[in-house]
């Protein structure tokens, strides 16, 4: 089943990898370059589940999944935190904060794609 799926990561190259990965099973793709561009795009329109990178400027992916989960609309929509930092403290706040799960990049698509459809609502 088709997913519209919101990415936030700050690096274009990166967004465009998803993207790609995403449309290409057949997902619609909302891409945001940080945090708080992301939760300008929670404006209602349904977004099954948002991948989102945790280090990028002007907000960061914890500060946007704390924001996002106080939006009525958003607060059970799951995120998939994808990122280079394997920190357990940083993934305890991620989790404490209504991260779903966390991948490391490098990724494989079949491992993105995987979550995506374990993940999704």
């Amino acid at each position: 089943m088709s997913k519209t799926i919101l990415v936030v990561d700050d690096s274009s190259s990166m967004r465009q990898v998803l993207k790609t990965t995403l449309t290409g099973a057949g997902h619609t793709v909302i891409e945001a370059a940080d945090g708080k561009i992301a939760l300008g795009l929670l404006d209602g329109r349904t977004i099954h589940m948002t991948i989102c990178d945790l280090n990028m400027p002007n907000m960061n992916g914890i500060e946007f999944i704390r924001a996002a989960k106080t939006l009525p609309a958003y607060k059970y929509m799951p995120v998939l935190m994808l990122t280079t930092d394997n920190d357990d403290s940083k993934k305890a706040q991620g989790k404490e904060a209504g991260a779903k799960a966390w991948m490391l990049k490098p990724f494989s698509g079949a491992q993105l794609l995987s979550a995506v459809t374990k993940l999704s609502v």
